[in-house]
């Protein structure tokens, strides 16, 4: 694993999963970066994920955990920043194909359909699944705007 933290961001609907997810990366001795919330109170998902997207685009962290209520706002958040690859799981299967496939370098949870043991079998998934290549890269080249 490379030696940059893992970034985290959530909102206020993602924010107790985030700090599961927390736990699961101290267990693991993975160190990470939070990039807010830091509570339940109601906030915008948006400052979170630019937050990490700005992060990976900059260098800073090259992984991401995300979490919203539905997963979809902080997602389409992340994606707007041109080195992220974020992908929306609820199951392993979906996770492996998008590190497998897409490369995916955050992993998204809709942190109000998701229990904590799924989503750390997903992590699971994420982080053992190498990224294919092939045919898949010149998909991925395409993807940020020129």
């Amino acid at each position: 694993m490379n030696s940059k933290p893992i970034g985290l961001a959530s909102d206020h609907a993602g924010y107790d999963l985030k700090m599961q997810i927390r736990e699961y990366l101290d267990a693991r001795g993975m160190s990470y970066e939070d990039f807010g919330t830091d509570s339940t109170a109601s906030c915008d998902y948006s400052d979170f994920g630019h937050a990490l997207g700005r992060a990976v685009d900059e260098g800073r962290v090259d992984i991401g955990i995300a979490v919203c209520g539905s997963g979809e706002g902080i997602s389409m958040t992340l994606n707007k920043h041109q080195k992220v690859r974020a992908g929306l799981v609820w199951n392993t299967d979906v996770t492996h194909l998008i590190r497998q496939h897409n490369n995916a370098n955050v992993i998204v949870f809709p942190g109000r359909f998701i229990s904590k043991e799924d989503a750390y079998a997903c992590l699971d998934e994420f982080f053992a699944t190498p990224f294919e290549g092939g045919r898949h890269q010149a998909r991925i080249d395409k993807i940020p705007l020129q």
